[in-house]
This record gives structure tokens, sequence and C-alpha cells, in this order.
């Protein structure tokens, strides 16, 4: 095993869910247009949940950011996850998104997820309301402290407006139920003062794809990725090599993605991705206001991308 590679096995019914690599936060895709009711495509997403297990994907994030969870009612938000597990069954562990502002509300989300038989929960830390960092500590302990299932924190600054800083994780990692974290700020020296502060099973995820690869040869275990919606085997192919060790051939995988890990955040996501969704014939035009399709002007940087990366499209 090389050395800073660490996996944390936990497990649920008589299969083991590993999680490393690269997970997908995944698009719920949709069809109407944009529009406030745009409905969820559900035949789309049982398709492009067989596509990324085809594709090797390492594990499937239901109802994160990117699949549009701000947008989703509270039944569609428990609705999603029921149908990935039942879909997945099994095959690749799925990590249901359950964050929430209010601390009631993401306890509930959290305990439909276990439910639903979700093998994980990822829960952003509380956004708008700014809470302290004592704040973040007593959120996420009383959610793991309701809820027997295992919870990764989810650090996204520019998003939530709150960091949660190193010292706080590390107060969390010793709370029961809390097994990691997806640091999203884009600083890779946060894996390495996370490593020495935590337990070495404490998952450390990037959040954050342009530097995913070197977030893992930090002692990262791997990547909740954008990108890997459209680039799953890419994704899955540099973030074992990054896991591996084998430096020079993650940077190979990575190099072509450069342009894409950027340019999929041209405007908010998930609005590009989505439309490159779309664009692979994967999806409908759908998603929910106040989110808005892609502009001309970001279909064309973004194509820019997917030429670099030698991905075609049919749009």
């Amino acid at each position: 095993m090389p050395e800073g590679y660490y996996t944390r096995p936990f497990f649920r019914g008589s299969g083991m869910a590993q999680f490393h690599g690269s997970m997908v936060a995944i698009v719920t895709p949709m069809k109407g247009g944009v529009a406030i009711d745009a409905a969820i495509d559900w035949d789309r997403y049982a398709e492009l949940l067989e596509y990324h297990i085809s594709e090797q994907t390492d594990g499937i994030i239901a109802v994160g950011t990117t699949g549009e969870s701000a947008t989703l009612t509270e039944a569609e938000h428990c609705e999603v996850i029921r149908r990935t597990v039942q879909w997945v069954r099994g095959r690749v562990p799925v990590i249901a998104g359950t964050g929430a502002n209010s601390t009631a509300e993401a306890i509930s989300l959290t305990r439909a997820a276990k439910d639903a038989g979700a093998d994980a929960c990822l829960l952003v830390t509380p956004y708008y309301n700014k809470p302290t960092q004592e704040g973040l500590y007593l959120h996420h302990k009383a959610v793991a402290d309701a809820v027997a299932i295992p919870q990764i924190l989810y650090n996204v600054p520019g998003r939530t407006a709150c960091d949660m800083q190193v010292e706080t994780v590390a107060r969390l990692a010793a709370v029961p139920h809390i097994i990691g974290i997806k640091e999203a700020t884009g600083e890779v020296s946060r894996a390495t003062r996370l490593r020495a502060l935590c337990d070495k099973d404490f998952l450390l995820l990037s959040g954050d794809d342009a530097t995913a690869r070197e977030f893992i040869l930090a002692g990262g275990d791997g990547v909740i990725s954008v990108t890997a919606n459209i680039a799953p085997r890419a994704m899955h192919d540099m973030c074992a090599a990054a896991r591996a060790g084998h430096i020079e051939r993650a940077a190979q995988i990575d190099a072509p993605l450069a342009a894409l890990h950027r340019d999929l955040f041209c405007e908010a996501n998930p609005i590009p991705v989505k439309w490159v969704v779309h664009a692979q014939g994967r999806a409908d035009v759908g998603i929910r206001l106040p989110l808005t399709w892609l502009t001309e002007g970001g279909q064309r940087i973004v194509r820019a991308a997917l030429a670099q990366a030698g991905l075609s499209i049919h749009a």
C-alpha cells in the first residue's frame, strides 16, 4: 500500500463501501427548459447512474450543490436519494447531500437519507447565517449525535461565506459518525495540516477539481467532482494514479482536463455542467430558476475546454 494512501471501510447490510477516488457530484437531469418547476427526468437520471457505473466512477453524490439541492423541495430531495440508492443497488457508494443552514432541517434530511439506505451523508457548513467556529462544531455534533450514519463535512466558503477552520475539523473528527471532510477551498496545504491533526483513517476529499490531483498526492483520498459528470473515466484514472503515487501518470491524465476544471465554473455551477451533459446527449434542457441556461458566451468558453480535453458533444 503506497505511503499516504488511506481508506476507511463502512458496512451497510453485507456489503462494504469504501469512499475514495473519483466520486461524482451528479447533476439532477430535468426537462421543461428554464422554469420554476422544471420536472426531474427520472428516466435520464437512471441512465446517468448506469453510465457512471460503467465508466468506473467510484461513488455517487446525490443532491449536492451540483444536483440543484437548493431548488428541490424537501420531498423531491428525499426522493432523489431514495431512487439513487434503489437504482445503484450497492454497486458503488451513495453519499447523500443533507446539509442545511438549519440544524433541525439537516437532522431531518440526514435521517431521511439513512432511512433510504444511503451509505453516508455530506453536510455543507451552514450557509448565509455565518456561524462561529463553535457554532459549526455544535451544529455538526448535533447532527452526528442524532443520526447514526457516516457523515462527511463539507467546507466551501466561496458559496457559504463560512470557512470551517482546520482546528474545528480536528475537533469534529473525534465525534462518532463524522468520518471525513470535503475540502473545497482549493488550498492543498490543508490536506497536509488535516492529515497531521486527524487520525490517519479520517477521510480527506477534495472539493476542487483544479487542485484535486495535488490534494490526493498530499495525502487526500479522492475528490467529489464536477468534472466527473462529463469525463468520468479520466477522473477515475487520474485519481487512481495519484492514490498509487504515480505522479507523472496522474499529471498526464489531468493536464487535458485543466481548462474544464476551470471553465465548468465560468458561470455558476451547475449551469455549465448541465449544458455539457445536455450537449453530450445525456439530458434534456432543464434547469430551475433562479439558475439559467448557459449563455452563448459561456458555451464558447466551455466548447474550447471540451476540445482541449478531447471530448466531443452533439450540440
